[in-house]
């Protein structure tokens, strides 16, 4: 029995929409801000706290995005759609910790001068390659970061973080090998 030839389709192409389909459907999972049930594992107070740092850092991100699309306008294009994932994901953040955002703010999870340098205003490198390599390195940092806070925080919160995670690290690949 013979088998038919195999499909000559690019294996980048594939890969990229693999990536992009499961970025956004960990999108669509992940970015339903309800609310956390408070007996599944964490504080209250704790998973606000949570919620208002990641909120934070997407803010921190967008405005890292402003200031690529400020001195590359012609990056435009190809950063506008992972700039309103950011949005998104900041403001699906913000949706939770609207009632706790006193709370988090007397109790600082983070040094004085880590929250001083994350609200300074962030500027962009002179070419664009370096531009969205920085973009990319913030992106897989933060995705990181919220990938290991996964354990801490119960439940509800635990599904947004890891599919902001996983869109981040979708978000990191396509700034460092999507569109040559």
């Amino acid at each position: 029995m013979s088998f038919p030839p195999l499909s000559r389709t690019p294996w980048g192409v594939r890969r990229r929409s693999l990536i992009v389909s499961a970025a956004s459907a960990a999108l669509l999972a992940g970015c339903s801000a309800g609310p956390d049930s408070a007996g599944s594992g964490g504080s209250t107070s704790a998973t606000a706290r949570a919620r208002a740092r990641a909120a934070r850092d997407s803010r921190v991100l967008l405005g890292q995005y402003d200031a690529v699309l400020a001195a590359h306008p012609g990056l435009a294009e190809r950063l506008r759609p992972l700039r309103a994932h950011v949005a998104a994901h900041a403001a699906a953040f913000a949706e939770g910790a609207q009632d706790a955002t006193a709370t988090a703010s007397s109790s600082a999870s983070g040094s004085p001068s880590a929250t001083v340098s994350a609200a300074a205003s962030p500027t962009a490198p002179a070419d664009e390659k370096s531009a969205l390599a920085s973009l990319a390195a913030a992106e897989r940092t933060l995705a990181d970061r919220r990938a290991a806070e996964l354990l801490d925080v119960p439940g509800e919160l635990a599904r947004l973080l890891a599919g902001v995670s996983a869109a981040g690290s979708a978000h990191a690949y396509l700034l460092t090998k999507g569109e040559k």
